[in-house]
């Protein structure tokens, strides 16, 4: 049983003051992941002038740090059992800040994805820890569920803020100073973290299986590619090969839990109703806000023309609606019922998606920074509440393992939000028709990626280039359109579902003992 124990000493010496602080270090380890799964969308179009990637290529920059991360969570949540829980968080923060620095000066496409890849598996040492060290530092459920808020408000918020931050740096900077933002950030978690934060394990750790890491990591990454390259290019040899691969390792990894003795993960806590309609409430929310973030961001500069900062500050709004409602979550669901208050949420994320089919290239930002508060908003009650849930419904032995299931399903959330959606747009914006008179090789290029579109361009003549990139334009609307109207219908089925999954399901109110 992958179990959290802070020791006794560690639970009755943490002073309230502490706790906070504590939280706050928490926090930042939250942020940190969470800004950077979405602040690379607003260094899409310098990233792609520069290492010139093709469109797979630059679906794979985008999404390869959240599939790494999901795939590596529940063994990395396993190793932090065995090895403590704050050493796990301060020597991850530390290589997430080393490997920032080869983000910011990759030097071709192929290097960028690997080096993506290295930020997510020292992305999935720093997540683990935090829901785990909240569930046993607050044990008066209360006090815990706006602990809870205020982690899951970083959660969403991150996601927001990314392209604020990002929009800033690239008024003054090149893109790779996206990444270098990372080092301040790590220094603040180190230095802090190592005074404040009581060290958390569990004293009986059964072995760490390297089948069960291999097993969930290749299951993960394999589906999620099947998924990506069948949206795009449809089903081929390699697309159903992976699909096998990574069902038959998923299947093979839940079985080999049901027999260890001390499993990565508990398979059977999926048998609580409650349990698992949180997890897929949680799941779909961080998909629709992520997938919406990084395909805005695109459509603010490229087809709307505005700049990075602009694009980040019509995004903000995102953040506000997000933080406000963590914030408010754990007293309305009290007030209300769960399942009002998590239904209420993925309503509220399905809404602003639909609002998106709206948006033309003339659409004005009051109109988007509505949507986006209302996205905003809603995930951060929805997310809030259902981390609470996940929490709430396991004995406190098993936190580890439930702490992990969360975070995998907010990074699954976020990476298949950017390929379920991302697959869709690029689907449609591949099929547009170029002007006549365009030469084959600026028609491949535009056709690829509405980036290689706006670099084509520039060896055309005027009225020629002026006429090939509105029609790119124009594709890429209508596949965000598409995209945005499957994300609304499958938040708002999503609502439905959680109002009976999550019936009868209850916030604690009592004081824990430990």
């Amino acid at each position: 049983m992958t179990g959290t124990h802070l020791t006794t000493k560690d639970q009755e010496t943490v002073p309230s003051a502490s706790r906070w602080l504590a939280l706050s270090v928490l926090v930042l380890a939250v942020l940190l992941v969470a800004v950077d799964a979405t602040v690379l969308g607003l260094a899409t179009p310098f990233l792609s002038e520069d290492l010139k990637p093709s469109g797979t290529q630059l679906l794979w920059i985008g999404d390869v740090y959240s599939f790494v991360i999901a795939g590596l969570l529940i063994s990395m949540g396993s190793l932090g059992d065995r090895i403590g829980r704050k050493k796990l968080l301060l020597v991850g923060a530390v290589a997430f800040g080393a490997v920032s620095v080869i983000n910011a000066y990759a030097t071709s496409p192929e290097m960028m994805i690997v080096a993506r890849a290295l930020l997510g598996v020292a992305g999935a040492t720093l997540m683990p820890s935090t829901l785990a060290l909240i569930r046993n530092l607050f044990h008066d459920p209360r006090e815990r569920s706006v602990a809870v808020g205020i982690w899951g408000a970083a959660a969403s918020a991150g996601a927001a803020v990314g392209p604020v931050v990002g929009g800033a740096l690239l008024e003054h900077f090149w893109w790779g100073s996206v990444f270098l933002i990372n080092l301040p950030v790590m220094a603040v978690l180190v230095v802090v973290g190592i005074k404040l934060l009581p060290e958390s394990r569990n004293p009986n750790p059964g072995p760490w299986d390297l089948i069960s890491v291999a097993l969930s990591l290749i299951g993960m990454v394999a589906v999620v590619y099947a998924v990506k390259e069948t949206a795009v290019h449809g089903p081929g040899p390699v697309t159903i090969a992976a699909a096998v691969i990574g069902v038959g390792a998923l299947f093979w990894f839940v079985r080999r839990q049901l027999t260890l003795p001390s499993p990565l993960l508990d398979v059977r806590l999926f048998h609580n109703r409650g349990f698992s309609g949180a997890v897929l409430a949680d799941l779909l929310t961080i998909l629709g806000l992520s997938g919406l973030v990084f395909f805005l961001s695109q459509f603010l500069q490229l087809v709307q023309g505005r700049s990075p900062l602009e694009a980040g500050l019509i995004e903000l709004p995102a953040a506000i609606g997000a933080v406000g409602a963590g914030l408010m979550a754990g007293r309305l669901a009290r007030r209300a019922s769960v399942r009002s208050a998590v239904s209420a949420g993925l309503t509220a994320v399905g809404l602003a998606l639909g609002a998106c089919v709206l948006l033309t290239a003339e659409t004005g930002p009051v109109a988007m920074g509505l949507a986006l508060f209302l996205g905003g908003l809603g995930s951060g009650l929805a997310f809030t509440v259902t981390a609470d849930v996940i929490l709430s419904s396991v004995p406190k032995e098993q936190a580890g393992a439930a702490s992990a299931v969360s975070e995998t399903a907010y990074e699954l959330g976020a990476a298949l939000g950017i390929a379920l959606l991302g697959s869709l747009v690029t689907g449609v914006y591949r099929d547009f028709t170029v002007p006549a008179g365009v030469p084959a090789d600026a028609a491949a290029a535009a056709q690829d990626s509405l980036g290689g579109a706006t670099e084509a361009i520039k060896a055309l003549p005027a009225d020629q280039g002026a006429a090939l990139l509105s029609s790119a334009q124009n594709a890429f609307a209508e596949g965000f359109h598409v995209a945005a109207a499957v994300g609304s219908v499958v938040l708002l089925v999503t609502a439905v579902a959680a109002w009976f999954l999550l019936k009868g399901q209850r916030l604690e109110d009592g004081i824990e003992h430990p």
